[in-house]
């Protein structure tokens, strides 16, 4: 029988399924409970995009037998009818080797009118048909006939019969069903159910930053479906190079291919413009890890909006000009910051917090070897880098 979990099931979960995830000897803690602190800007409350407020997270994890390991990722924006309140937005595209769906309309208007999914490569158009399903069954929405769904992808075909596609509508809705603000649930969990990064085991991170008054206490929040190649690099210390793992150090010719989707939440008052001038600031993290968006790499970079008063409403007002705030380009530093900042530590996430994988074909990724990297980080003394001069 085919089973499908949720984010809130994820614990008896892994209790049970120690052939396909193995546990690790001591509960996961992220990268910042090790003292790893990278930047100057603090965190939100959670450390998470749900900082943001109004952002919600929802997973489902599929696994089943010894070849399924997959599953989906939902982002809501808000918590009311996204079609109908739209949010601004914009996409930077890293490297465009990639499937994601709903990225050109996205440019051309420079909203997002539906959840954003993430999932595996092949499953993408299934998971953009259940997106739409859902946006159609909304109340509200019965006179809609067009409907741009937004799903970023990455490729788990080495751990995932991904060839089988199996998420399923049915994983899509539990997914936003489950959607909660809140601590997010990181590793192999949902869309990072079979991701691989730098080498190790990668999966779903998630991180933010915290602007002070005099920047006008916006929140940036990132999640991160990690699944990518380089030579790893945490805090300035070369991790893959002294663990011996990292790329064409091995035969493998593609080893470095793979792609990552990094979603971008904000509270600042931003148009479209400058949300794809954030989004591409998330690139700047992409290349502090070290990766270098390698050819089959498909990595982008999705930011938003939430600011209550830039909503875009589906249904037409008296006013065909709209008056709203909109952040001045010499008030953009500080979030360009806190964007790098937080992209970071959300690949840190996924890396800390994912768990030694064996799946398709007998395919077996590791987790990174968390005790080995924290004496590494103390040599290279790139621990406890919180207290500024």
């Amino acid at each position: 029988m085919r089973k499908i979990y949720s984010a809130a099931g994820l614990c008896c979960l892994l209790l049970n399924s120690i052939a396909a995830i193995a546990q690790p000897s001591s509960p996961l803690k992220r990268a910042r409970d090790y003292g790893l602190i990278n930047g100057i800007l603090p965190t939100g409350q959670w450390n998470a995009i749900t900082d943001v407020n109004g952002v919600k997270i929802g997973h489902t994890t599929v696994l089943k037998g010894d070849s399924i390991r997959t599953g989906v990722t939902v982002i809501m924006p808000h918590t009311g009818n996204i079609f109908q309140e739209k949010v601004p937005a914009a996409v930077f595209v890293g490297n465009g080797f990639g499937k994601s769906i709903g990225t050109t309309q996205i440019v051309e208007l420079g909203n997002i009118e539906t959840p954003i999914a993430l999932t595996n490569t092949l499953n993408a158009p299934i998971v953009a048909n259940a997106i739409i399903d859902y946006t159609l069954q909304q109340k509200g929405n019965e006179e809609v006939r067009s409907v741009n769904a937004v799903v970023g992808e990455t490729n788990d075909g080495y751990l995932n019969d991904i060839r089988g596609r199996h998420v399923t509508a049915t994983d899509v809705r539990k997914a936003i069903d489950s959607a909660a603000s809140g601590p997010v649930a990181e590793g192999c969990i949902g869309a990072g159910t079979g991701t691989i990064c730098m080498g190790f085991k990668g999966g779903i991170g998630t991180s933010s930053r915290k602007l002070g008054p005099q920047q006008g206490a916006y929140t940036v929040g990132v999640l991160v479906q990690t699944n990518f190649g380089g030579i790893l690099t945490i805090n300035g210390a070369p991790i893959g190079r002294e663990l011996n793992n990292y790329y064409m150090q091995k035969t493998k010719r593609h080893e470095a291919d793979g792609s990552c989707m990094i979603i971008i939440a904000t509270d600042a008052p931003l148009s479209a413009r400058n949300l794809e001038r954030l989004a591409r600031r998330s690139f700047l993290a992409f290349g502090k890890v070290g990766s270098f968006s390698s050819n089959g790499s498909g990595d982008y970079s999705i930011a938003f909006s939430t600011h209550p008063q830039l909503r875009i409403p589906f249904s037409k007002k008296d006013k065909s000009v709209r008056e709203i705030p909109d952040l001045e380009n010499d008030d953009m530093s500080p979030l360009f910051l806190a964007v790098v900042e937080a992209t970071e530590e959300a690949i840190y996430n996924s890396l800390f917090m994912a768990t030694d994988t064996k799946g398709y074909h007998g395919n077996t990724v590791k987790a990174m070897p968390v005790e080995k990297v924290v004496e590494l980080l103390k040599k290279y003394g790139a621990l406890n880098q919180d207290k500024l001069p």
